[in-house]
């Protein structure tokens, strides 16, 4: 069995996620990860909360707290809600960890030695009431193009313009409010990847399955315009990596950091290093190095479409220009945008499902079945309530959890809680096998291709054949006449709801864990032949009869929740 390295785009601590951040690469990596562990492979499955920059200090201030507080805390929430969501994370780190601050500092090092970073001469925005350096985001002031009152220095969220904090009419520090800013001149360090160009763009050359999307993003930002830019790696923050070379002091960078986007990606390895302290006996190098093994490792990202330039360009250039035995990527499978409603969602603005706010209405099967069908992967999805509405009650509570219902009840009924004997499969059952074959080999080749939506499709097809067999074989009639027939029915019948528990474990885990234990077994081998999975349980194995397995959503439920998240979080 091969050996995965799966990693999602890390989430930035400052706040809970909504729904369109989770289906954007936390929630088909975990997916992919459950799918290949339920085949035999070994999974890495790595996490973490992004803790440094801009919007840390500044979510921690509004809450009144010292930043290295507010990121405890917030990365004890964001893990809960993981857990909530079912998210199998091997490990769930922090970039603020002592692993990624060494790491970090390793890199820069390196860096420098194969004359890849330089020190450059820049303008900037400082405050005088705050006594600092203010990154773009901690100003504010009127947009000069549609006049919001609160653009930030880098971008008006209102008309989403890119601006530079000089552009801003009556600019003012976030922090104080002051208007008493000048600008003064400061050094920052600068990754020198233009000089990557030409090794970059053949590395994404050689990357022929991966998705259009991955590649016409990266590309874009190699060749068009002036290409490929030099990138500054630090900033003028007080929350952050101190800058130094490996070991050593950096001099003239006194009091900076390393920018979020320099350290954050490498927290991917950091994390392996810290799921390996968490436990003795584990090897994160054999993941991570191939000179330590991970030659044989896929290693595989999934994130949302904004963050491709930095894991195609920056990260790579980091790892290559290192000069070091790191594991590159594979395959990275990025997402479009998940719209809320007719809109988009806005974490600032509170408009759509948070992921705290979807768990306390339903449960997280309910979300993660609806999300993954609908992923946003070839265009920009919308999510609605009706077609949550739609999806939730026709897919899972009449196609999955009425089979179930409906099986284990008349076989209650008429054989007890016990799998009938009797009767020899026919024409019927060698038809549905066959079908069910078919379907389960493009079920496997879906998932292995990452393709999520069309995975999901298939797997509704399976729970479909499943609804059809039993309308057409009508156990319940066929008993009046021919009561051995019906047994040997029902007991496909039985073996089909372990058969969909396994299937579909990494869509509705915990669905699939509440089928298993209604049969009565641990068995979550993987159907290799449909005909043997077919006759997992055998006659006479006792089995029980689950409550509900979904529930339908009602229209005065809908109503309610589309009403309660239109606007303002609360």
């Amino acid at each position: 069995m091969a050996r995965h390295l799966i990693t999602s785009a890390i989430p930035y601590i400052n706040g809970i996620k909504h729904l369109g951040n989770l289906v954007g690469s936390q929630l088909p990596a975990d997916l992919y990860a459950r799918y290949l562990r339920g085949r035999g492979h070994e999974v890495l499955f790595l996490c973490a909360t992004d803790e440094h920059g801009t919007p840390a200090e500044l979510a921690a201030a509004k809450a009144g707290k010292p930043v290295a507080e507010y990121c405890a805390e917030m990365w004890e929430v964001q893990d809960k809600l993981g857990k909530g969501f079912r998210l199998s994370f091997d490990h769930f780190g922090r970039s603020s960890s002592p692993q990624n601050h060494a790491l970090t500092q390793h890199f820069a090092g390196r860096l420098a030695e194969a004359g890849l970073i330089e020190e450059v001469s820049e303008s900037q925005v400082y405050s005088n009431a705050d006594g600092r350096f203010l990154p773009d985001r901690y100003i504010e002031g009127t947009c000069p193009n549609c006049g919001y009152d609160k653009a930030r220095g880098d971008q008006c969220e209102d008309c989403t313009k890119q601006l530079d904090p000089t552009d801003l009419i009556e600019p003012r520090s976030a922090i104080s409010g002051s208007t008493d800013l000048e600008v003064r001149a400061t050094k920052h360090l600068y990754l020198k990847q233009s000089g990557m160009r030409d090794q970059l763009n053949a590395w994404i050359d050689g990357k022929k399955d991966w998705p259009i999307l991955t590649t016409s993003i990266a590309k874009k930002w190699l060749n068009d315009g002036d290409g490929l830019q030099d990138r500054g790696i630090t900033r003028d923050l007080d929350w952050g990596i101190p800058v130094k070379r490996g070991d050593d002091d950096w001099p003239g960078m006194e009091g900076k950091v390393f920018y979020v986007w320099f350290d954050a990606p490498i927290e991917y390895i950091a994390c392996a290093g810290e799921w390996a302290e968490a436990a003795s006996g584990r090897n994160w190098e054999r993941w991570w190095r191939t000179d330590n093994g991970a030659e044989d490792v896929r290693y595989t990202q999934f994130m949302g479409k904004d963050n491709v330039p930095f894991h195609t360009l920056s990260f790579p250039a980091t790892i290559l220009g290192s000069g070091e035995p790191w594991k590159l990527v594979d395959y990275i499978k990025s997402f479009n945008y998940l719209n809320y409603d007719g809109g988009q969602f806005s974490t600032s603005q509170g408009r759509g499902i948070f992921m705290d706010q979807a768990l306390e209405i339903l449960p997280s099967d309910y979300w993660r079945w609806w999300l993954l069908s609908h992923a946003p992967e070839s265009s920009d999805s919308e999510f609605t309530w009706e077609n949550f509405q739609t999806s939730v009650n026709k897919d899972l509570a009449d196609v999955l959890g009425n089979f179930v219902s409906r099986v284990t009840k008349f076989c209650r009924s008429k054989f007890g809680e016990a799998v009938p004997a009797g009767g020899a499969y026919g024409a019927q059952e060698d038809a549905l096998i066959a079908d069910l074959t078919k379907r389960l080999r493009a079920y496997e080749r879906h998932m292995e291709a990452i393709e999520v939506r069309k995975s999901a499709m298939e797997l509704r097809a399976i729970w479909v054949a499943g609804n059809e067999y039993l309308q057409s074989a009508a156990p319940w009639a066929t008993f009046k006449e021919d009561p051995e027939k019906a047994a040997m029915q029902v007991r496909l019948a039985l073996n089909l709801i372990r058969f969909y528990a396994v299937l579909s474990a990494p869509f509705i885990p915990d669905a699939a864990a509440r089928m298993l234990s209604a049969m009565n077994t641990l068995d979550t081998q993987w159907p290799e032949d449909v005909t043997a999975a077919l006759a997992a349980l055998p006659a006479g194995h006792e089995f029980g009869v689950p409550d509900v397995l979904f529930a339908k959503i009602s229209d005065e439920d809908r109503e309610a929740w589309e009403e309660r998240f239109a606007g303002v979080r609360g």
